[in-house]
């Protein structure tokens, strides 16, 4: 197996599942309870990688990223060395395509939040960040763990729109799949059915990880009754 390999992707999944939490925590919040009538769109915004070929979407990125756009021009001016074909490249792109993995468990658990909970926090003068992370969060932890896995492994199998954003650059942007995808062409089958193998064994895993959250109980007794008092 190619070793390299696997610790990029490793690497870039670790990076892009920290870096999705941030973004997608607020975006899930304000998409479970905004009350705004054009939320749809941003759903809609938000869920595209979903549908998007990976193809289409890498290739606006590259455009994006490339040397010639106001970015690629500013991160050249600023590192030395173009966006386009880095790591750093892999990073931007995967987060973009792994974030609707993030948000829509998160926002699914925000949403079964009791209103009644929040309200009665309002009512005992908790703010909203005090209530988020005295009711809401306590009560949703399974969707955002959820959320973690799910974006940690759609990374790690990503394929179409790394090899657009970031080439085939061994120790730089070679990632798992795409050395899978060197071993078949290469002829290699043994190499790529071991990696292979070891992906799917991975995927079964963390799928039965990301089902064991879901159904598992979660008890409202942990949240502390008078949380404006904590």
């Amino acid at each position: 197996m190619d070793w390299t390999a696997i610790l990029l992707t490793l690497k870039l999944a670790t990076i892009v599942c920290i870096v999705l939490m941030a973004i997608a925590l607020p975006i899930a919040y304000w998409l479970a309870f905004a009350r705004w009538k054009w939320k749809f769109l941003v759903e809609s915004i938000v869920a595209l990688p979903l549908v998007l070929p990976p193809t289409v979407l890498g290739f606006y990125l590259l455009v994006v990223l490339g040397a010639r756009s106001p970015i690629g021009r500013l991160w050249t001016d600023w590192t030395g060395h173009p966006l386009a074909f880095t790591f750093e490249a892999l990073v931007i792109a995967s987060i973009l395509y792994s974030l609707p993995f993030a948000v829509q468990p998160m926002t699914s658990s925000f949403s079964q939040v009791d209103r009644n909970l929040l309200d009665a926090s309002a009512t005992l003068g908790a703010d909203r960040f005090r209530t988020f992370g005295r009711i809401v969060l306590p009560l949703s932890i399974h969707g955002v763990l959820a959320a973690a896995v799910l974006s940690f492994a759609h990374t790690v199998g990503e394929f179409g729109v790394v090899l657009m954003v970031g080439g085939n650059l061994p120790g730089v942007t070679r990632t798992v799949s795409i050395s899978i995808y060197d071993d078949v062409q290469g002829l290699n089958f043994g190499a790529a059915n071991q990696t292979a193998l070891a992906l799917l064994v991975f995927s079964f895993v963390v799928l039965a990880v990301v089902y064991s959250l879901i159904r598992r109980p979660w008890s409202v007794a942990a949240i502390p009754a008078n949380p404006a008092n904590q």
